[in-house]
């Protein structure tokens, strides 16, 4: 076998790349004139691709900024949808720590096993509630603060200073920093 020079197949290919002849009016050689306006048109081409270049490039950083903008926005509404949720279930609980507190005070002063086996109850709901992020009001002897308190009766008395909680009918609570139920609080009016 006869090895080629591989120049045929080289001329095929150049034939069918290879520009079209010249005409005869065709001046191949720019003036310089042609040549300086050539260079404005690439410079001004150039300055128009950077300027194209540095729009996109803000809009991707514009649109990575939203994206980022979007997820966090995401992931804080999952979260408060969450929150939300527990909040409705601790609030169905809330009644029954409401009666082991009636009953502790019916109960009294008697000593005897029922009354520390629901003490010890009560407790460990207590912890178990504070561990979720439950939080008592604080309410008697405190400054009246219609956020947390719902004042039930004013009383006219002057053991007390006015606009003070004078004593606490059903305790109220916060889930992290939000409200729960309000403290059910009688308020005293002090006129003097």
């Amino acid at each position: 076998m006869r090895k080629g020079n591989g120049k045929t197949n080289v001329n095929k290919l150049d034939l069918e790349h290879e520009l079209p002849p010249a005409e005869a009016g065709d001046n191949l050689t720019p003036t310089p004139e042609q040549a300086a306006a050539g260079q404005a048109g690439a410079v001004s081409e150039v300055e128009k691709l950077k300027a194209e270049r540095d729009a996109l490039l803000d809009r991707l950083a514009r649109l990575q900024a939203e994206f980022d903008n979007a997820r966090k926005r995401a992931a804080r509404e999952q979260q408060e949808f969450r929150e939300f949720a527990a909040a409705d279930v601790l609030r169905n609980i809330l009644p029954i720590l409401d009666s082991f507190e009636r009953a502790l005070k019916a109960v009294g002063g008697e000593s005897g096993e029922f009354r520390s086996g629901v003490e010890l109850i009560y407790r460990q709901f207590q912890d178990a509630l504070q561990k979720m992020g439950v939080q008592p009001i604080p309410a008697a002897g405190q400054l009246f603060d219609p956020r947390v308190h719902e004042a039930i009766e004013m009383v006219d008395t002057t053991e007390v200073k006015d606009h003070h909680v004078l004593d606490e009918l059903q305790r109220g609570y916060k889930y992290k920093d939000r409200l729960l139920r309000p403290a059910m609080v009688r308020v005293a009016r002090n006129s003097g």
